[in-house]
């Protein structure tokens, strides 16, 4: 496989903020752009590499800051507050613990020229792949691969009968973004700029060691990447929708002071019906990110301490997720409600921040099963796969 990363010396702490500033300046005011185009701009994407957001929970060992998950979910937070479809795309950063669980040697291969590596993939509907000589020949086409335009490497979703036992956990093939068509039909009303078209691959042979199993075990043992993949998976897209939210109370905010009913009515602000529905969204907002960022703290410095995470705790990590991708939606939905006719007119922030933050919840890791899912397990009974 190909060397996918240019090898360049870890920015100080310094320039990655400033990085960062000039990242949520642009992406503030390019949002129309990057839902016209259905992908975020090459130039965006160099900033998020820039930000330090693609080798956040790279391990050290490769030149990663491997940051602790509560650091990684605060900078996605902070980029979905200036735009959903951007903090999206950064939230794939998260990869890192998939990818994990690759073989030591081709981690070295992925990460020998340095950590801002950028892996998407499409899983469902997972094609069967032939073993032949030198691995696993896979062909298929595969849906929503967000951030696929930006990637150096995809994983696609895949089916082999060698007779090798497996978890029931669906199995990755990992392959160099060169050796994939890309098929440019993402056409939705939320998150439009994070480029999550479909993807083809025709007859690619693919070494064994080059795929693995999603949620599977790590090959790297520090605490980071013995916390659950598939809850960190669920909890960063969550937060996207935190942002998102706050977003969305911020421009009620500003825009209250001024805004006049054209029928001679009180100012936003002085409506007694914004105010309680201000307050309450405030509060509910609040909640929500506190419930996620405690269990995610708790889990993490069980996790430092050589502890083994019980099964209750990972069902407070991802229950704490779908509760704030819920929240987060209805907060969204709420401030569009206070801004009356405002927030319906296409280029308006609020009917990009509702149209964005229902697309969370809807997201298979955050859906109305994972909370059945979740009150299983709080009731002793068996989980859903793959679940928590």
């Amino acid at each position: 496989m190909p060397d996918v990363a240019s090898r360049k010396p870890a920015a100080p702490a310094s320039d990655r903020e400033q990085a960062l500033q000039r990242l949520l300046s642009e992406v503030r005011v390019r949002r129309a752009e990057f839902a016209a185009q259905r992908r975020l701009s090459d130039d965006v994407v160099a900033l998020l590499k820039q930000a330090g957001v693609f080798r956040s929970l790279v391990a050290r060992r490769f030149g990663g800051n491997e940051d602790k998950p509560s650091d990684f979910y605060r900078l996605i937070e902070r980029i979905s507050a200036a735009d959903g479809s951007t903090g999206w795309v950064a939230s794939f950063g998260h990869a890192a613990l998939y990818l994990s669980a690759l073989p030591v040697t081709t981690l070295e291969t992925i990460y020998a020229n340095g950590p801002d590596v950028i892996f998407a993939g499409g899983i469902f509907p997972p094609q069967s792949a032939m073993a032949v000589a030198g691995g696993f020949e896979v062909s298929g086409r595969w849906g929503w691969g967000s951030g696929c335009t930006a990637a150096a490497l995809i994983g696609v979703g895949i089916k082999v009968d060698d007779g090798t036992p497996t978890s029931g956990l669906p199995r990755l093939a990992v392959l160099p973004r060169e050796k994939v068509r890309i098929v440019d039909n993402w056409d939705v009303n939320g998150l439009r700029g994070t480029g999550s078209h479909d993807m083809i691959v025709e007859k690619v042979v693919v070494p064994r060691e080059w795929t693995f199993v999603r949620g599977g075990r790590s090959s790297l043992e520090t605490p980071l990447f013995r916390y659950p993949a598939m809850a960190i998976a669920a909890q960063v897209l969550a937060v996207v929708g935190l942002g998102v939210a706050r977003a969305a109370l911020d421009e009620v905010v500003a825009m209250a002071a001024g805004r006049t009913s054209i029928t001679g009515g009180p100012r936003l602000a002085e409506r007694a019906h914004v105010q309680i529905e201000l307050a309450r969204a405030e509060a509910q907002l609040r909640s929500a990110r506190a419930f996620l960022y405690e269990t995610t703290d708790q889990a993490y410095e069980r996790l430092v301490a050589g502890e083994a995470l019980d099964l209750e705790t990972q069902t407070l990590l991802r229950l704490g997720a779908s509760n704030a991708a819920k929240v987060g939606a209805d907060v969204a939905r709420a401030a569009y409600a206070m801004a009356g006719t405002a927030g319906i007119f296409t280029d308006h922030p609020l009917a990009q921040t509702l149209q964005d933050a229902l697309v969370v919840p809807q997201h298979a890791f955050l859906s109305d099963g994972t909370w059945q899912s979740a009150g299983r397990l709080l009731l002793g009974l068996e989980p859903a796969p793959g679940f928590p």
